[in-house]
């Protein structure tokens, strides 16, 4: 934007000569003219002399009716035909052309028009020049503006009016005061509109003082200020909260016999509803407005204040009387109406109201749809809202940043990650710059989602732009840190706020101070609650509720009681959240009594409890397993007039289920059908949970098939819970029925449920089978994974098909997907498992050509599988390199490496890997000890068969009816030996 220049300040007043001026204003506009040039004719015949009168006159009147049905284009094209058959417009009809471009807003083509004006050697008059200088001055060219003021010779106080609204309309009405003494050399007379616009000016700048000084200083020159004067002054001073000043300004204008009109009364009224006073508001109504005639403004405004402060039915009171009385309300009340019925959450009320508007002829503004839109993601009805986005595209409503930050801002608390960035790359376009307000959406968001390093990266890029964080901005990325238990983060960005002198207020503290308590630092998080007392910051309820929930969690609850009841006595008005976490942890310690105490105080207190109160009512006596007083609470929410929600159902079905009662748990889902509540996947996976847990996989299978039937897609844990019980009780009928039924409905069909229908016939032994539902699987194109493959290798290895085993891997390399070590491990388990360890070496050539890395299984298969075979050399060779590795191995692989040794007598070296077990965290079973026990019998190491039995005995372990046998053979003299193991199985109670 051009700025006015020294050398334009210091001008000449005026030119010399009229001729000289307009070669001068000719020169000017020349370079910048915009209007396309008359094209390339063939001569015409011009009209004869005696004509031309007529002629000139038919064009003009050609010219004003283009201009009258808007056709600028064929206006002016008329114009440029007459001048070309040689005859004159008048210089009406070319300011009704520069007129009517400047008022359509092509204030651009305004120079170029007026240049061919000058060069038609038509001298203009001042009003040409005031709209010449009024479109300079919306294009913001001061300078060229400022040199037609100077330079044309007809020009007036109209003229000089206008520059003055350019300066001020740029934000500089000092310099624009400048020019009245510009003015007054010059001979023309500033008047009450000189006045208006620089008050005007000045008061959008917050230059109140200066205002008021000039209009004192204009009317001690008579100049007279009139109601609009006043009515500018009045509004400056009711936008800085100065309303006794602007009641003030009231009494001057009775003084001066000035009397207030609506604006007036209307200004008023906004300014004390902004600072919140509605009482005096009314009496401004009561006082000015007895005699004036209250008009949609008026109205819309006490409207507004009332949805602001939640009296909605005020203002649909005030709605009404509105329209009985025919005033037609205007995009801005219903816009307030339906902003107030959001913030109450009557969402279809608003949006009726907002289909109303269009009915009654009234188009919704991007304000109306941003409402509505910025709501409706608020309560997750997303549809609606990109719906009513789609709409507002389509009808051209413009897409402001408020707009769009909403939408990014909706999309982000609804987990549409992907979708909210794409809508900030939208802000980010090169006709929309993002503000604060949008970065600090998507700081935000991207905290929410986890991703902190992108947080921080538009933090820095928020800082580069010379965008000033706020301390919302920074309590986000706290809050971010905090969930991630990053606190070192947390603490750095409180640390660096600090350095940018912006104080942390007590969300900042309260989202720490419940960080610290969650990673069980309370010293730390108390010392927290220290210093925000020492910075002077006033605990609220919300701060109460971290220290308390914090408290109550590590199990402090008389310290949090104590806590409680203090901030209670300092006046914190405490609401149901904080009386319901307090119940909530009396009731995790089992102190029923005081919970319920806690619980009659919230009511004798009128705070009616909420859903979420009884919520933890159900929820504690069931942890308690207390499920039929929970119901009783369920009823009572019934009384009175609550509905429970599917949290209390779920509850009291989970706990039904896990008491055994399924045909109850089963009967509270019909009830909650009955009542209009549709079970939830959370509602079927706890009911397919407990069938399947007590062996009705009939039931569990039928549930799984009415869920997705009912539009909801069962979960991996539905499917994995129901399977597992076909599998467990060999219902491959179930499976199939699974596959077929799902298959047809084809709700949640993935690779992972293909997965699992084949893990459990692969469980069932049923491997031809799982190979026909892998190639339905590729039929409906979805491709098998890594997993699948692996499940069908383990489903032919547990059947002893090796060989169908590596035809299967095979296959899995044939197409592409990649083995993993559970694909080598399974297959070596195979090897093992059939006695051909022996090809072993080609396949850990494989793992090393797929660079897979051998991890503690592959180990203990090996040694296992050695260890079988009698292979002791190359066993220990591989158990040396495993715990080299670092790797543990498990009991199993101990208890095979010291059979191994003690079966060929070698104990020392037995005694050795159970020291080496012992070091490395692995306890002996009853097996290792039989194991060693027999091993030294077997040698006649009577010391060291007792110093085991006895250590066995300590870890609550019993000889085997062998290791008995051992002991007897080895130890009793001749003829005593059956005595001897009589004795032993008395003692040991074998």
């Amino acid at each position: 934007m051009k700025q006015p220049s020294n050398k334009i300040t210091t001008a000449t007043a005026t030119a010399t000569t009229t001729s000289s001026s307009l070669s001068r204003l000719s020169s000017l506009f020349s370079s910048s003219r915009t209007l396309p040039p008359a094209s390339p004719c063939r001569p015409r015949r011009l009209p004869p002399p005696s004509k031309s009168r007529l002629y000139t006159h038919f064009f003009c009147s050609l010219i004003r009716a283009h201009l009258t049905c808007g056709q600028l284009s064929d206006a002016l094209g008329a114009l440029r035909y007459m001048r070309s058959l040689g005859l004159r417009p008048s210089l009406r009809s070319w300011n009704l052309l520069l007129s009517r471009f400047n008022s359509a807003g092509f204030v651009a083509e305004v120079p170029g028009l007026y240049t061919e004006l000058l060069h038609a050697s038509v001298k203009p008059d001042s009003f040409t020049h005031n709209i010449l200088v009024h479109a300079l001055c919306k294009m913001g060219s001061l300078d060229d503006a400022l040199c037609v003021l100077r330079s044309a010779g007809e020009i007036d106080a109209v003229s000089y009016n206008t520059v003055i609204w350019g300066f001020c309309d740029l934000g500089m009405p000092l310099t624009a005061a400048g020019l009245l003494s510009e003015m007054w050399k010059k001979g023309f007379q500033f008047d009450g509109t000189s006045c208006n616009i620089l008050v005007k000016g000045l008061c959008r700048m917050g230059l109140l003082d200066v205002a008021e000084s000039l209009v004192e200083m204009l009317v001690r020159d008579g100049i007279t200020t009139n109601v609009i004067g006043f009515n500018t002054l009045i509004d400056g001073y009711c936008k800085v909260g100065k309303l006794d000043a602007a009641n003030g300004l009231l009494k001057s204008m009775r003084m001066e016999n000035v009397s207030p009109d609506i604006i007036t009364c209307n200004t008023l009224i906004d300014g004390f509803c902004r600072i919140g006073d509605l009482s005096a508001a009314r009496t401004v109504m009561e006082d000015i407005g007895a005699s004036l005639e209250p008009n949609v403004v008026t109205h819309t405004i006490f409207i507004s204040e009332y949805c602001k402060r939640g009296q909605l039915e005020e203002a649909l009171v005030l709605y009404e009387d509105m329209v009985r009385t025919g005033i037609s309300p205007d995009v801005v009340t219903y816009t307030s109406l339906i902003n107030g019925l959001c913030n109450q959450g009557r969402l279809s009320e608003a949006y009726t109201l907002f289909r109303e508007m269009e009915k009654m002829g009234i188009v919704p503004n991007h304000v109306s749809y941003c409402t509505l839109i910025d709501s409706l993601f608020k309560a997750g009805r997303a549809r609606e809202s990109c719906a009513l986005l789609g709409e507002m595209v389509a009808r051209g409503v413009v897409m402001d940043m408020v707009v769009y930050t909403a939408t990014m801002d909706g999309l982000f608390k609804l987990g549409k990650v992907d979708e909210a960035e794409k809508v900030f790359q939208l802000i980010c376009s090169p006709y929309i710059n993002p503000n604060h307000i949008a970065y600090s959406a998507l700081i935000d968001g991207r905290c929410k989602a986890g991703n902190m390093e992108a947080a921080e990266s538009a933090f820095l890029e928020m800082q580069k732009k010379s965008l000033n964080a706020n301390v919302l901005t920074y309590s986000s990325i706290i809050n971010g840190y905090v969930k991630k238990l990053i606190l070192s983060g947390a603490l750095d960005v409180m640390k660096k706020m600090k350095e940018t002198a912006i104080g942390p207020n007590v969300v900042t503290y309260g989202t720490l101070i419940d960080g610290i308590f969650k990673i069980g630092n309370q010293e730390e998080a108390l010392r927290m609650y220290k210093e925000m007392i020492e910075n002077g910051l006033e605990v609220n309820k919300f701060v109460v509720d971290c220290l308390v929930n914090g408290l109550r969690k590590n199990g402090k609850m008389e310290q949090a009681e104590s806590l409680f009841r203090e901030m209670e006595q300092k006046g914190v008005t405490m609401d149901c959240v904080n009386f319901t976490s307090l119940m909530d942890g009396f009731y995790k310690i089992g102190n029923t009594s005081a919970a319920l105490n806690i619980g009659e105080e919230l009511i004798r207190k009128n705070l009616v409890p909420d859903a979420v109160v009884y919520n933890v009512f159900i929820n504690s006596l069931c942890v308690l397993g207390k499920s039929r007083e929970a119901e009783y609470f369920l009823n009572e929410m019934k009384e009175k007039g609550l509905t429970p929600d599917h949290a209390a159902y779920n509850t009291l079905i989970n706990a039904h289920c896990k008491e055994g009662r399924l045909g109850k748990a089963l009967g509270l889902s019909k009830k909650m059908k009955s009542v209009g509540l549709v079970p939830n996947l959370i509602t079927y996976n706890i009911l397919v949970q407990g069938f399947s847990e007590v062996g009705d996989a009939d039931k569990a299978v039928e549930l799984l098939i009415e869920m997705a039937a009912g539009g909801s897609c069962p979960s991996s844990s539905a499917y994995r819970n129901a399977l597992r019980a076909c599998a467990k009780y060999k219902r491959a009928d179930l499976i199939a029925r699974i596959h077929e039924k799902i298959g047809n409905i084809g709700l949640g069909l993935n690779t992972n449920l293909y997965n699992m229908l084949i893990h459990a016939l692969c469980k069932l032994g049923m491997t031809r089978r799982a190979n026909s539902i892998l190639d339905d699987m590729q039929g409906r194109g979805f491709k098998p994974d890594t997993i699948t493959f692996n499940v069908l290798i383990l489903g032919h290895c547990k059947s002893g098909h090796v060989d169908k085993a590596f035809d299967t891997y095979s296959q899995m390399l044939l197409e592409g997907i990649s083995p993993n070590i559970a694909t080598f491990n399974t297959l070596l388990g195979g090897l093992s498992a059939t006695g051909r360890i022996g090809d072993a070496d080609k396949l850990i050539n494989e793992m090393k050509t797929w660079e897979v890395v051998p991890n503690n299984f592959t180990y203990d298969i090996l040694i296992t599988a050695h260890g079988k075979e009698g292979n002791r050399k190359d066993s220990m060779k591989l158990y040396c390199e495993m715990v080299m590795k670092g790797f543990v191995p498990k009991l199993s692989t101990y208890n095979l490496l010291i059979s191994d040794f003690a079966g060929v007598g070698m104990m020392k070296q037995a005694r050795e890997l159970l020291n080496e077990m012992h070091q490395r965290g692995v306890s002996p079973n009853s097996a290792t000890y039989d194991i060693l026990i027999s091993g030294w019998s077997k040698l006649l190491n009577g010391s060291e068969v007792k110093r085991l039995l006895k250590e066995m005995t300590e870890r609550g372990f019993t000889p085997s009816k062998s290791t008995i046998g051992f002991i007897s053979r080895a130890f009793a003299r001749p003829g005593r030996k059956l005595g001897a193991r009589k004795l032993l199985r008395k003692l040991y109670k074998i």
